[in-house]
């Protein structure tokens, strides 16, 4: 029976802990930024982290040497198109609202994964990963239900549902290079890709006003540098994980992020949850901990 890494599981817990710290950066730079250039900076400063992670390592530069630059530009693309609508998704939605969309990738990665990777995640860790995203609904519930729901929800929200569609593809990608590619080589070129096409998007600033960059203050290339350290070391954790565990047993424990969004729109928004909402993650805590029982009892059979 093959054995569950509970490596990979606490890897993909600090990913979800450091995307969150991204996705705070992200939301206070965006009030001066727009997308493309949040995107080139991020991606920029997130080759720092990650050629640090190789060098450790002792692999670079040989672990960026690879055959299969098609899957590259593959996870790549997918990856940049995430990053854009997400952070579209941040600009609109308070941070908690912005990542049940998130939420939306791990119950969509397991039939992509089942599809195209052959994985056969059992009727038990499906049935957690839906408890997981029922609690997550009852979490946002207030927030759906409110009469303040504007068009900018509308946007951030369209934004938000195209971005869990490509994540979900995005990680299939990352698990299928694992199999031969250097987890480290996979976030480099992801990040690389990134920074080219925010970079570009210079360009569109002579097209259309939305796109045009903004002179930044201090403050927000502070966020902006926060955000690209945090993101990069973020997307080498989460490969890592990805290496060492399945897609469909990480995805339940992506719901994690609820607890680090919830926290952060606390302690920066003054937003405070209600009832449903504690409810909710008392739910998504106890689909967790389910999972983690019942792989510990199938380890020790």
């Amino acid at each position: 029976m093959m054995r569950v890494s509970w490596k990979g599981i606490w890897l993909r817990l600090l990913a979800s802990a450091l995307f969150a710290g991204m996705a705070l950066c992200v939301k206070k730079a965006a009030t001066e930024a727009p997308v493309g250039q949040i995107v080139f900076w991020c991606s920029s400063v997130a080759l720092i982290p990650i050629v640090f992670y190789l060098v450790y390592l002792r692999v670079f530069p040989l672990a960026l040497k690879t055959k299969n630059w098609r899957g590259h530009l593959e996870r790549s693309a997918y990856g940049c198109l995430a990053m854009f609508f997400s952070f579209i998704s941040l600009a609109y939605l308070p941070l908690t609202l912005a990542s049940i969309f998130g939420f939306l990738a791990p119950m969509l990665a397991i039939p992509m994964a089942a599809l195209y990777l052959g994985e056969h995640p059992g009727g038990h860790l499906i049935a957690m990963v839906l408890m997981g995203f029922f609690g997550v609904l009852i979490t946002l519930y207030p927030m759906l239900e409110s009469p303040e729901m504007s068009q900018a929800t509308l946007l951030g929200s369209a934004a938000g549902l195209i971005m869990a569609i490509v994540t979900a593809l995005a990680k299939v990608k990352i698990k299928q290079l694992t199999q031969t590619e250097h987890p480290g080589s996979i976030a480099f070129y992801f990040a690389l890709t990134c920074s080219g096409v925010g970079g570009a998007t210079v360009l569109a600033g002579d097209v259309t006003t939305s796109w045009q960059w903004a002179e930044l203050t201090t403050q927000s290339v502070v966020w902006l540098l926060g955000a690209g350290f945090l993101g990069g070391l973020a997307h080498v954790i989460m490969t890592e994980a990805v290496a060492r565990a399945s897609v469909s047993t990480l995805a339940v424990f992506e719901y994690s992020a609820i607890f680090w969004a919830l926290s952060l729109d606390f302690i920066f928004f003054g937003d405070v949850p209600g009832l449903l909402s504690l409810l909710g993650v008392s739910i998504i805590i106890t689909a967790g901990l389910n999972i983690i029982r019942r792989q510990n009892t199938r380890m020790n059979q």
